[in-house]
């Protein structure tokens, strides 16, 4: 039966010893593992589209076609991959953690090839060496992310422990975005243009330390539970599907994710041109990194309390009002100077950020739901699915971010670009966020069902099914 191994009421880890209690060690080993994530995820989403279009010289509807296509690969990835590992037995060092050991080294590597520039060579060969490093860097990040996703709910089964690694992870991410948006335009930009060497450096400097990231993960989380080995290999599909087609709560959370992650890869695309030809700086951008990692790190003692006495959702969907309310005031603003757009554009980070901040933990409840209604335990193809929505956001996200460049008149070999494209930058930059964040958070309040209340019932009654099963 789905169950934790113990000794009495000891958990022990996937070597059969008595493990080490939940604490700092898991915590700070978490948080490593976006931090080397999140090196490449954060470039990439906010720089190639600009890397693409002004060293390789491509197209931006081309680009955008691009992401679409990866994207959509990377999704399916996703699950093959996650249901490929819940069919593996567990090593005595877990059943995620040795693959994000494994597979870091392949996909750093893709990683700095995406940024190699050969001078002189035709639009057709940029065009396929972009499709073919970009694809399999895709298709490795799925080897790494979807067990480093899958491990939280295996290192403890407690609620108020998972939102602290769902905070963590956060904030490994936030300080992989404070490194790469403040120091990211220092090097990658020179006379504010994009400079291919400088983007080559930057990758080699962080797949570096994305790799030192990784092995940090490795080396300090500790996987508590554990399948019995006749359950982890002999998963029922049927079953798996129709448990997954029940989960409204998946359902719900995915279809939000999505829509976050187009936002949110939308807002990291346009905002390069937003910067570099709207305010005519593109070195801002650091700014608005640091004052985005800032807004969360402020945010982030608010998150534990705010979660305790309202909920997760509830405190997810208020700060989602709130950023949604700043984007779309900031388009009625279109005077501002870019002093004051960061400022105002700050305290939407601040909101949104909560989102950010415990989404996760969202991910580990829709787990939980999918064990109380089919009795499976299974971490890496329920991670998986979800992964697959923020994929397929990335992807709707990379598309719409190339094609609207374009169609607001977008042309890389211009100085100074139209006032009409301007007021489209400006446009995708505030107002379309706006109204995305907003459908978010009416989805939230509205439609997704595990309120506080829920979720608390929610542990105790998949404990006493757990304890009626062993």
């Amino acid at each position: 039966m789905n169950q934790m191994a113990k000794i009495g009421n000891v958990e022990t880890n996937a070597g059969g010893n008595i493990a080490r209690p939940f604490g700092i060690r898991d915590q700070i080993g978490y948080l490593f593992g976006d931090f080397g994530n999140d090196f490449f995820f954060i470039l990439v989403a906010s720089f190639l589209m600009v890397y693409y279009t002004d060293v390789f010289g491509l197209n931006a509807a081309l680009v955008g076609t691009l992401f679409l296509i990866a994207r959509l690969w990377d999704a399916v990835a996703d699950v093959a991959w996650g249901r490929f590992i819940d069919t593996r037995k567990p090593s005595k060092h877990g059943k995620f953690k040795p693959w994000i050991f494994r597979m870091s080294f392949p996909l750093v590597i893709s990683g700095v090839l995406m940024f190699v520039y050969i001078p002189g060579m035709t639009t057709g060969f940029y065009e396929a060496y972009a499709f073919v490093t970009y694809l399999l860097w895709g298709t490795l990040y799925s080897t790494v992310n979807i067990p480093y996703g899958s491990m939280a709910s295996v290192i403890t089964s407690d609620p108020i422990e998972r939102t602290s690694l769902s905070t963590f992870r956060t904030m490994g991410a936030m300080l992989a975005g404070l490194v790469i948006n403040t120091v990211g335009p220092l090097i990658l930009f020179v006379n504010n243009e994009a400079n291919a060497n400088r983007f080559f450096l930057a990758a080699v400097i962080f797949g570096i330390l994305s790799l030192a990231c990784y092995m940090a993960c490795y080396k300090l989380s500790t996987e508590r539970i554990v399948l019995q080995e006749s359950e982890s290999t002999k998963l029922n599909l049927g079953k798996t599907l129709k448990g997954l087609l029940k989960n409204k709560p998946l359902i719900w959370i995915l279809i939000a994710s999505l829509t976050f992650m187009v936002c949110f890869m939308l807002i990291g695309a346009v905002n390069v041109y937003l910067f570099k030809d709207y305010f005519g700086s593109a070195k801002s951008l650091s700014l608005v990194g640091l004052l985005q990692s800032v807004a969360v790190f402020v945010a982030m003692p608010f998150v534990k309390p705010l979660v305790a006495k309202f909920g997760k959702k509830e405190t997810a969907a208020t700060g989602l009002l709130l950023a949604a309310v700043v984007y779309v005031l900031l388009y009625f603003l279109p005077q501002l100077t870019v002093v004051q757009f960061i400022a105002l554009l700050t305290v939407a980070m601040f909101g949104y950020g909560f989102f950010n901040l415990v989404i996760w933990a969202f991910v580990t409840d829709v787990i939980d739901y999918h064990e109380y209604l089919t009795g499976l335990r299974e971490d890496g193809t329920v991670y998986s699915i979800y992964s697959f929505s923020r994929k397929v956001g990335q992807a709707v996200a990379g598309g719409f971010g190339g094609w609207a460049i374009a169609a607001v008149g977008y042309n890389a070999g211009l100085k100074e670009q139209a006032e009409s494209t301007l007021h489209g930058i400006y446009m995708l930059g505030t107002l379309v966020p706006g109204l995305t964040l907003l459908t978010i958070a009416l989805i939230l309040i509205f439609l997704y069902p595990l309120n506080k209340e829920r979720t608390t019932r929610l542990a105790i009654e998949l404990e006493e099914k757990r304890k009626a099963q062993s």
